[in-house]
């Protein structure tokens, strides 16, 4: 009897073990991933928060834009009761980002990754940019791995994963592309790499998101000429750096074998696997190599229409005026699956309802959104 009763224990301790145990490196297993959760990501994110717990993901990773930076965030601005002023906005926003969005998904690690909008918070003149870009760095280095760049990897099962730094408008520096091609140089023979996964905040050129992303943005009718020459300047300069590290990429696929799938945000809905599905990245002069792609910018920003050039792409699956994120499946031989998971109002947590009121989160579900289309696309995006 005693002995049986041993027996009985030793199974239940055992059992207890494996449901605790982590899963192992041959095992499926799940990721999360979303950016641009200014605006409302103070309601929106801890809805997220509780959706990536609940389907089990090994860590959460933002892709940038955490708060508005050039003005004061609607759900910040709900709380202080209207009152509150920029500069005050400055000093709290990114602690609130932290206590607001971040700390919801605790027992989970968070990854986080720099957007243009972390770059404007001492103003937007280049000067105050750079300023917002080095206190970024030793703010949230711990969420980054302890790097001191703002681009940075981390390698979890078989997968590397890399967060490059786009936010500012000239795009990707010489150092920072240097680097990229050490990390895929290392990466190549290594056998328990058998997948790299790379994030960034504006999609990469020449992508169905083309008008919002590396390529740039066209000049306003109202700029001066001088203004337009400098827009056109770091346009070309933003679109060659993010073509070479696409080309990066393909090399690195086509050398290896392994699957490359590139994320973004910056565009505010959600468009998936195609993204670079385009006739310049098709075309075998620029390595007729179309990588996966998406954009998930839907963690709590003022919605965007789609872009109309995508009237004619039916077979496109994209979705605007939308919240969620993706929830990747990481199979063991590094293929990766991606399913967009919408959260709506009735995901909000019960305290986040009661401290901002029904009246604000309906808001942000329901009119947190850009009438107007984005301006036209640069003129690089209609190359092919």
């Amino acid at each position: 009897m005693a002995r049986n009763l041993l027996l009985l224990c030793a199974v239940i301790l055992l059992t207890g073990f494996a449901a605790r145990a982590p899963q192992g490196a041959d095992e499926i297993w799940r990721f999360a991933v979303s950016g641009d959760s200014r605006n409302c990501g103070d309601v929106v994110m801890p809805a997220i928060a509780k959706s990536v717990l609940a389907h089990g993901a090994a860590f959460y990773w933002h892709l940038g834009d955490f708060r508005l930076g050039t003005g004061i965030d609607e759900d910040m601005q709900q709380l202080a009761s209207g009152k509150m002023t920029l500069d005050d906005y400055h000093s709290k926003a990114w602690d609130d980002f932290i206590a607001r969005e971040v700390d919801p998904f605790d027992p989970l690690p968070v990854r986080l990754g720099i957007g243009n909008h972390e770059i404007y918070m001492h103003g937007s003149t280049q000067a105050g940019e750079d300023l917002s870009h080095a206190e970024f760095i030793p703010k949230f280095s711990k969420w980054m791995g302890g790097s001191t760049t703002a681009y940075y990897h981390w390698k979890s099962r078989h997968v590397d994963f890399i967060y490059l730094d786009n936010s500012m408008v000239a795009g990707f520096g010489k150092d920072q592309l240097l680097w990229l091609q050490d990390i895929l140089t290392k990466d190549a023979p290594d056998a328990n790499i058998r997948a790299v996964v790379v994030g960034m905040h504006r999609a990469l050129p020449n992508s169905l998101a083309c008008g919002h992303s590396m390529s740039g943005d066209s000049p306003l009718p109202t700029d001066t000429d001088a203004q337009k020459k400098k827009i056109e300047d770091t346009n070309l300069e933003s679109t060659e750096s993010g073509r070479e590290a696409y080309a990066d990429l393909v090399r690195w696929k086509k050398e290896t074998n392994k699957p490359v799938y590139v994320l973004a945000s910056h565009s505010h809905f959600v468009m998936m696997e195609q993204v670079y599905d385009t006739p310049y990245w098709r075309n075998p002069s620029h390595g007729g190599t179309v990588l996966p792609g998406w954009i998930v910018g839907t963690a709590g920003a003022k919605r965007y229409p789609l872009p109309p050039e995508l009237a004619s792409r039916n077979e496109v699956l994209a979705k605007t005026y939308t919240y969620g994120y993706l929830l990747a499946t990481v199979h063991p031989d590094g293929q990766i699956s991606f399913e967009f998971k919408e959260i709506t109002e009735d995901d909000v947590p019960h305290d986040v309802t009661l401290r901002y009121g029904k009246p604000f989160v309906d808001f942000c579900f329901f009119a947190n959104r850009a009438v107007n289309a984005l301006p036209p696309p640069p003129p690089s995006c209609q190359e092919q």
